[in-house]
């Protein structure tokens, strides 16, 4: 059964059967079911071909839903939550049994996201129950920002897709938990680490320590994720030479380079702009048989932190 464009109204039906929806975020788009169905569960995992050591992320539409599957919350969580629900912000916190623990990959933490596109909010608050919504892609390939990019991957493996555009920041949520009086950050995002600094004490980035067949405290945190087919080449101090003939650039800002730009994330160096054209952009270039995608580097501040992020895990190791 190859998906078709989903209205609102058939996606919520499919939803409150236990089947699993393409669905528009602000982040990147995500293959939802019901979070509190583990057959809906099995079905994302089988369609991505994701292993369930790798956690899902549980959304959610409405701030009092947070006390409803996550326990013992810390007042940080609560902090972070005032300031940047509904956003591209994922906290791990203690779940309640009402979270399966396929959702969980067998943990006692749920990761919880309160997404801002008004799309997702609609179809959570239609469905009546908490959605689990992994990006709308194969494991380990390349997220998609725009619905195309689903049927290029997932065609016939899910039910539908809901049309919403292209995602408007364009990189997974940054992902946090809590330990004692620091927020940690597991995964890098849209909201920096000078943006949490800016409402709590402390704040530490974790380094990724994923152990394939162990269940990991954060999605999306193997060591290699986000790649294109293309193998991909991003070193901010050297690159492969000589290149392979077939070789295309991926530029940001003015960076001097012998090789002419194929597309540039942004002219004028804004990370903003960078960070919602990345997944679009290295789907473009994946389309087309070339031997290598060479990215420039980037600023490793603010916004740069998660592409910078992106970009080494989907790279050559």
């Amino acid at each position: 059964m190859q998906p078709t464009w989903t209205s609102i109204k058939e996606a919520v039906r499919l939803l409150q059967s236990k089947e699993i929806v393409a669905i528009p975020t602000e982040t990147v788009y995500g293959l939802a079911g019901n979070a509190l169905e583990t057959l809906a569960l099995a079905k994302i995992f089988e369609a991505k071909g994701r292993p369930t050591f790798d956690p899902l992320i549980v959304h959610i539409a409405e701030h009092s839903t947070l006390n409803e599957i996550a326990q013992n919350i810390p007042p940080q969580a609560h902090t972070l939550a005032q300031a940047f629900w509904p956003g591209p912000l994922t906290m791990v916190l203690p779940k309640k049994p009402c979270i399966p623990d396929l959702a969980t990959s067998g943990l006692p933490s749920v990761a919880i996201r309160f997404p801002a596109h008004p799309i997702a909010q609609e179809i959570i608050r239609l469905c009546g129950f908490p959605l689990a919504a992994p990006s709308a892609n194969l494991f380990k390939r390349l997220s998609p920002t725009r619905p195309e990019h689903i049927l290029e991957q997932l065609g016939h493996k899910i039910s539908g897709i809901v049309d919403g555009g292209t995602c408007s920041v364009g990189v997974e949520s940054t992902i946090v938990s809590f330990k004692n009086e620091t927020v940690q950050i597991l995964r890098p995002g849209a909201i920096t680490p000078s943006m949490i600094q800016a409402l709590v004490q402390k704040v530490t980035i974790q380094p990724s320590n994923s152990a394939p067949g162990k269940a990991m405290a954060s999605p999306g945190s193997m060591d290699t994720h986000y790649q294109p087919r293309t193998p991909l080449h991003y070193n901010t101090k050297a690159y492969p030479k000589p290149l392979p003939p077939n070789t295309v650039r991926l530029a940001f800002a003015d960076t001097q380079h012998p090789l002419q730009a194929t597309l540039n994330l942004s002219k004028s160096g804004n990370l903003l702009e960078a960070t919602a054209n990345l997944y679009d952009y290295l789907h473009r270039l994946d389309r087309v048989p070339h031997e290598l995608i060479l990215v420039d580097p980037i600023p490793n501040e603010g916004l740069g932190i998660a592409l910078n992020d992106r970009l080494t895990r989907a790279s050559l190791k």
